[in-house]
C-alpha cells in the first residue's frame, strides 16, 4: 500500500487533484487527556474520483471528514482544496469555502420540516449573491437531477426517507460544488432504498463530480471506485475497487418494497 494513496506524485502540484492532505495531525484535549485523533495522514483525491472511507468508531475517519469539509482544522499539516491551502483559514473563510465548494449529505437528512423540497434545496443559495430567479432554477434543476421534479412542492412529511435523502442531495448540489461529502447517507434507509441513493451518487460521479463517502457498510463501500480504511488515526488500507457493482444493475435483483 502506498500511504499517500495510489495517485501520489510527491510534492509536485497536480491540476487534476481536488484534495491533497499532507501529514495531517489532529489533537483534542479532553480534560487532562490529550487524544491524538489523526496521526500523519497524507493522501490525494483526484477530480472525478468516488472514494469510500471506512473505519471503526474512534478510527479517525469522522475527524478526517470534518477537516475535509472545513468544519474543523488540523493541529498540523496541510490541506489543499483545489490547490488552495485551507488549513490555516479563519472561520469566515472556511464558511465561504463550505458554501461554495463543498456539498454535504448527512445520515439524518436535516431538512426543514415546514419547508418544501424546492425551498429546502434553495437554502444554500441564500448565502450567495445569485438572483432569486437563478436560485429557483438551480434548485429545480437539482431536484430534477435526483428524480424529484414532480415533488418540488411537497413537504418532508409527505415524502419517504429515500425521497427526503434525494432532497438532501439536491440541496448539496445546488451551489455546484467541487466535491460532495456524504456521511453515512444510507444509514437510515432500507436495503433497496440505500442502493437507489447509491445509484444517484454513481450517476453524479459518472458526470464528473468528486464524491467522498463515509460508510460502516462494506457492501455500500464497494460501489465506490476506491476504499480507504482508517484505524488508530492512520490510513491502513487504500485500495481501488476491482469489478465494482453498478447500483442500477443491483436494483434489478432486489425485491420492491411491495414484495
Amino acid at each position: 500500500m502506498n500511504p499517500t494513496g495510489p495517485h501520489s506524485n510527491g510534492d509536485k502540484p497536480d491540476a487534476g487533484e481536488v484534495i491533497r492532505v499532507t501529514d495531517l495531525h489532529k489533537y483534542y484535549d479532553l480534560g487532562e487527556t490529550r487524544v491524538h485523533a489523526l496521526r500523519g495522514v497524507s493522501l490525494e483525491i483526484r477530480v472525478g474520483e468516488f472514494v469510500a472511507i471506512m473505519g471503526a468508531s474512534g478510527s479517525g475517519k469522522s475527524t478526517f471528514m470534518n477537516i475535509l469539509g472545513c468544519l474543523d482544522k488540523p493541529s498540523s499539516g496541510t490541506y489543499l482544496l483545489e490547490g488552495v491551502d485551507v488549513s490555516r483559514h479563519d472561520k469566515s473563510a472556511l464558511a465561504r469555502i463550505r458554501n461554495q465548494k463543498i456539498g454535504f449529505v448527512f445520515q439524518g437528512f436535516n431538512l426543514l420540516a415546514r419547508t418544501t423540497a424546492q425551498e429546502n434545496a434553495e437554502l444554500p443559495t441564500l448565502y450567495t449573491r445569485i438572483s432569486k430567479e437563478e436560485r429557483e432554477k438551480r434548485a429545480a434543476d437539482s431536484l430534477a437531477m435526483v428524480g424529484l421534479a414532480e415533488r418540488a412542492h411537497h413537504f418532508p412529511s409527505q415524502m419517504s426517507g429515500g425521497q427526503q435523502q434525494r432532497v438532501a442531495i439536491a440541496r448539496a448540489l445546488v451551489n455546484r460544488p467541487s466535491i460532495l461529502l456524504a456521511d453515512e447517507p444510507t444509514g437510515n434507509l432500507d436495503s433497496r432504498t440505500s442502493v437507489e441513493i447509491i445509484a444517484i451518487l454513481q450517476k453524479l460521479n459518472e458526470s464528473g463530480l468528486t464524491i467522498v463517502l463515509v460508510t460502516h457498510e462494506p457492501d455500500i463501500a464497494q460501489f465506490a471506485r476506491r476504499v480507504l480504511v482508517f484505524r488508530d488515526g492512520k490510513i491502513r488500507k487504500d485500495d481501488p475497487v476491482i469489478n465494482r457493482p453498478f447500483a442500477l444493475d443491483v436494483l434489478k435483483t432486489l425485491p420492491t418494497l411491495e414484495d
